[in-house]
């Protein structure tokens, strides 16, 4: 049983809320653990986030559980410095969300492909995992975006098949892809196009997690790997002999914290702090201390599938 803990439960603290707190853990369900304070010694929480805790009574004091993937370095991985905790922009992010509307997240790990399952099956309150909305995505859960989608093509150094995107260049390649992934379809959807050229339709090679997919290009199984694109970058910079990134593509996405269709109120409580938080310049803070470009920033809007 792997016994996880949260990310920084500074975030607001830092930032608005003038938190200054010792911590222990309190140990919950499933081997999950969570970082609850003692003797916290709060500022007066900003109006807004007061009156949506006055608004929503019911989530304050709660522990709820965000499903996450913790691969995506810069988003949400495992802290390389104390293998226990989580880190990264989404984790900065819900828990800002938490701490405007009073709850708090513990964290359950899952492959990408098992984050919407698991929200579905009740398992997970929420979903923040730099994750994709789209409209078939959303016949699972409701969508609140908080980030446009910039994808980076990811090769080996020198680009030897000369990929340039999600295009004919990429026909007999093998791109490595996550499962579940929007980029598979796109890929797919070449193989039609390639045929008629008399080449090579691409393949594709399917795992659980970004690191297995760049392992695969290092490796020489895959030709490329294409995702956010801040990923993309960080392989780039922790392999820059072997590793570049051929070119950034724009996908027509944004990425979205999942909610339960169901659950109208919870939607509309988080869609209210991530308003709040991108209004106070919060979201911009920590887009800036994770190294994520401020022009990806999006205003909340719903995506959902009817």
């Amino acid at each position: 049983m792997s016994i996880l803990v949260t990310g920084s439960r500074h975030v607001l603290g830092k930032t608005l809320l003038g938190i200054g707190m010792a911590t222990h853990l309190v140990v919950a369900a499933a081997g999950i653990v969570s970082v609850m304070s003692v003797g916290e010694a709060r500022a007066e929480t900003p109006a807004a986030c007061a009156d949506l805790q006055a608004k929503y009574p019911s989530l304050k004091g709660k522990t709820l559980v965000n499903a996450v993937n913790p691969h995506t370095p810069g988003y949400e991985a495992i802290d390389p410095a104390d293998p226990t905790k989580y880190v990264g922009f989404d984790i900065d992010l819900g828990e800002a969300i938490g701490d405007c509307l009073g709850f708090s997240l513990t964290y359950t790990p899952v492959t990408f492909a098992a984050l919407l399952t698991t929200l579905q099956a009740g398992q997970a309150d929420i979903v923040i995992s730099d994750i994709y909305a789209t409209k078939d995505r959303a016949k699972a859960a409701d969508f609140i975006t908080y980030l446009k989608v910039f994808d980076g093509v990811l090769v080996a150094k020198g680009n030897p098949k000369g990929i340039t995107g999600i295009n004919m260049s990429m026909c007999g390649a093998i791109a490595a892809e996550n499962t579940g992934y929007v980029e598979v379809p796109l890929i797919q959807a070449l193989e039609a196009e390639c045929k008629a050229a008399g080449k090579p339709a691409p393949e594709i090679q399917l795992y659980d997690n970004n690191a297995n997919c760049i392992q695969a290009i290092l490796s020489g199984r895959a030709d490329t790997y294409v995702n956010d694109v801040n990923t993309v970058d960080g392989a780039v910079k922790a392999y820059p002999d072997k590793l570049e990134k051929a070119t950034a593509v724009t996908l027509p996405y944004s990425v979205g914290i999942a909610v339960p269709r169901d659950n109208v109120e919870f939607r509309d409580a988080v869609m209210a702090a991530l308003t709040e938080i991108q209004k106070t310049g919060l979201q911009a803070e920590l887009m800036k201390k994770w190294n994520l470009p401020t022009d990806q920033m999006e205003e909340p809007k719903l995506v959902l599938a009817d």
